[in-house]
């Protein structure tokens, strides 16, 4: 959640921050269907990406990649494996950093649960690998699945 300031719930300030926020991302993959999700808020807000979220303070990123998953899709997953690390950096018109965000992106076993949107979710929907480049996405994770397409077609957590 983050208010009208740019600071998150945590106290991490996101717009102009001093210091770069790690974050996660979450591969979630089935049948090869990569659940995506619509984002609500900035920045990214409409477009659409992998569940995920910022690590807290004492929390590992693996810890956080589970915390996110559950709370954005009501999915119970483990075993994260790294695949991949994204640079967020946003310039303003001045040439300040708007934003600056460190993803660690992570591949998933899901476990149970039943797909819903959470609170940082406008809408969740499974999309075959193939077809996930016609969706408005993300910046970032254009960038990642145009990377990382063929690779992704090997994973399953379903399985």
């Amino acid at each position: 959640m983050v208010n009208s300031l740019g600071k998150s719930c945590l106290g991490l300030k996101r717009l102009y921050p001093s210091q770069p926020i790690v974050g996660i991302g979450a591969l979630i993959i089935c049948d090869r269907k990569i659940l995506l999700e619509k984002r609500k808020n900035r920045p990214g807000k409409g477009k659409w990406s992998i569940p995920g979220g910022l690590v807290e303070l004492g929390e590992s990123v693996e810890k956080t990649v589970i915390r996110e998953v559950a709370e954005e899709t009501g999915l119970i997953v483990d075993t994260p494996e790294l695949v991949d690390v994204v640079d967020n950096i946003t310039f303003d018109k001045e040439g300040h950093i708007k934003y600056h965000f460190v993803i660690l992106d992570y591949w998933v076993k899901l476990r149970g649960g039943a797909v819903r949107a959470g609170s940082d979710a406008e809408e969740l929907h499974w999309v075959e690998i193939d077809d996930v480049l016609g969706y408005d996405l993300t910046k970032t994770f254009r960038q990642f699945i145009e990377r990382n397409k063929e690779r992704l077609r090997r994973f399953d957590s379903c399985c």
